[in-house]
């Protein structure tokens, strides 16, 4: 296996990308991928690849936009030597807000780098919560989606004890209730919804309502990403004032944009804990000690193992 399997890491993450090579025992490719002055991007592959089963750890991080040219021209250069096939490892998919037309004369932005994905030379996708699950539908490809949301979960069980013998888990919108869900259930607890709209293009929202008894309660907010931390902040100040006790957060992706790790330093949440599915530097980390990030290399890597050696994928979420 260890001769045919190759792993590949962008500018975007590799400390991410070689930890999933860790995690499978190899070492993780050599690759040349750097700008030139005039800000295009050169790639050049150290190793030979030819009929490999190549994966590509990238993540699509900030600078987003550059991060996506680096992941195209990474395929075609993998592509035009000769790779096997060619499986684009993308733990965070950026644009995936952008999946519906639901205003006159925009675009669907997660269609456009689905096709631009194929189009490079992709064969596969391995993505983790995505936005909608329908983004899958706008590929021709295979799509693996994983969910981090079991590993949060068990991470959270074993280290708030106490919390969970009184919890509610709590969805910050109607699109994460299946998630929510499926986690209280793990849990043996209730379900909560919050009803919230987008009052604009921006990142701004407005909380609606509160949907179920939240009242005495611990509440773990579930969600798949924190971007700016004004959500977040406003599900925690809305359940503290419907009587909810301690106030944790698990999300999947910490795009922690602006002044969002500030929002949590000074918001009532206990504790939010999140993967590494995007790159974290210290500074995101905050300065109280409330966001505890959880790795997710070994769930990847194992993906990539069963991807390359045929295996089922899905039977990794087994129902428990």
């Amino acid at each position: 296996m260890n001769d045919e399997l190759k792993v590949f890491s962008g500018n975007a993450h590799p400390k991410l990308a070689k930890a999933i090579a860790d995690s499978l025992h190899i070492p993780l490719g050599k690759c040349e991928v750097k700008p030139f002055s005039n800000e295009n991007t050169f790639v050049r592959v150290l190793e030979n690849v030819r009929e490999r089963d190549v994966f590509i750890v990238e993540p699509i991080s900030s600078p987003v936009n550059s991060t996506i040219m680096e992941l195209l021209i990474m395929i075609d250069a993998m592509k035009r030597a000769s790779a096997r096939r060619i499986t684009a490892v993308m733990p965070y998919y950026a644009y995936g807000r952008s999946d519906k037309k639901d205003q006159p004369r925009v675009p669907i932005t997660a269609r456009l780098i689905a096709d631009l994905l194929t189009v490079a030379g992709a064969n596969r996708v391995l993505t983790v919560d995505l936005h909608k699950a329908q983004i899958q539908g706008f590929f021709n490809i295979p799509v693996d989606e994983l969910t981090a949301f079991e590993l949060l979960t068990d991470y959270f069980k074993k280290h708030e004890k106490d919390v969970v013998k009184n919890l509610v888990v709590v969805a910050t919108d109607f699109g994460i209730t299946k998630q929510a869900r499926d986690i209280a259930a793990w849990l043996g607890t209730s379900l909560a919804i919050m009803e919230k709209r987008r009052v604009d293009n921006s990142d701004n929202t407005e909380l609606l309502n509160v949907i179920g008894d939240v009242e005495g309660k611990n509440a773990l907010i579930v969600d798949e990403e924190i971007d700016t931390g004004g959500s977040l902040v406003k599900v925690v100040d809305a359940l503290r004032s419907k009587g909810a006790k301690k106030v944790f957060a698990c999300s999947t992706h910490a795009v922690f944009s602006n002044d969002a790790v500030r929002k949590i330093d000074e918001s009532k949440v206990e504790k939010v804990y999140v993967t590494n599915s995007l790159p974290i530097p210290k500074e995101k980390l905050g300065k109280k000690g409330k966001i505890e990030v959880i790795s997710i290399a070994p769930l990847l890597g194992e993906a990539i193992k069963r991807i390359h050696t045929g295996q089922s994928v899905g039977a990794l979420f087994a129902k428990k």
